[in-house]
C-alpha cells in the first residue's frame, strides 16, 4: 500500500491517495483543491482512482471533485446525511469568501459497515458524525483517515451547520476503542496515532 498526501488550497486540506501496489487502483479523500497538481501525480504513475471519498462535504473538502470526476471517472463517494451540504458548498465557499466549481451528484451513497475495495485492500467505513451529519472515517490496512473528526491534540469544530458536540464525543469515544498502533491520517494538520490521542489529546478529558 502507498499513501501520498498533498496539502491543498488555502486551508491547507489533507488529501489522501492511497494506492494499492500491485493493481495501482486508488481511491483519493478529500479532493479540496488544486486539482492540476494532483493529477500530474496520478497520470506520472500511471494510477487508476476508483473512487473519491469525502470524509465530509465542507468546501474546502470538495473543491476539487468535479475537475478530478471528470479527469478520471471515478465515483464519488459520501455519506447520505451530508448530501445537503454537498449541494449548498457553493454557497459556503462564497460566504469565506471562496469560490469552487459546481459539484456533480454524488454517486455512491455510503453508511455504516460499508467497505471500499481497491484491488485486495478492504477499508470499513464508519459513520462519525459530530463536525458534519454525514462524517465519515476510511479505516483498515493499519489506518484511519478521520477527516475533520480527529486532529493530533484535537478535534473538528461543532458551530458549523450540522455541526453536533455530543455527537462528536461519541464519535471520538467510538475511534479511542481502536487500537494503539493505528495511524490516524487527519483532514487537518500532522498525522498522529490512536495511542498518542488516546493520552495526549486535549478532548479526551470531556469524555
Amino acid at each position: 500500500m502507498i499513501i501520498k498526501k498533498f496539502v491543498v488550497g488555502p486551508l491547507e486540506n489533507n488529501c489522501f491517495l492511497v494506492i494499492e501496489d500491485v493493481s495501482k487502483e486508488c481511491f483519493i479523500t478529500d479532493p479540496g483543491d488544486e486539482p492540476d497538481r494532483i493529477m500530474d501525480f496520478i497520470n506520472e504513475n500511471n494510477i487508476k482512482v476508483k473512487y473519491l471519498v469525502c470524509t465530509h462535504t465542507h468546501f474546502d473538502h470538495v473543491g476539487a471533485v468535479s475537475d478530478l470526476k471528470k479527469d478520471t471517472g471515478a465515483k464519488i463517494v459520501i455519506h447520505k446525511d451530508d448530501l445537503p451540504i454537498y449541494e449548498s458548498s457553493q454557497d459556503h465557499a462564497a460566504i469565506w469568501g471562496f469560490e469552487i466549481d459546481p459539484l456533480p451528484q454524488p454517486d455512491v451513497f455510503v453508511s455504516e459497515g460499508d467497505t471500499i475495495d481497491i484491488g485486495n485492500l478492504q477499508f470499513e467505513i464508519l459513520h462519525t458524525p459530530g463536525h458534519s451529519p454525514g462524517g465519515i472515517c476510511i479505516y483498515g490496512e493499519g489506518i484511519v483517515i478521520t477527516g475533520d473528526t480527529l486532529f493530533a491534540g484535537s478535534v473538528g469544530r461543532t458551530d458549523l451547520p450540522g455541526g453536533d458536540i455530543q455527537k462528536l464525543k461519541a464519535s471520538f469515544k467510538r475511534l479511542m476503542s481502536l487500537s494503539d498502533g493505528v495511524k490516524v491520517l487527519p483532514g487537518h494538520g500532522p498525522e498522529t496515532t490512536i495511542g498518542r490521542e488516546r493520552t495526549d489529546n486535549f478532548f479526551a478529558s470531556e469524555i
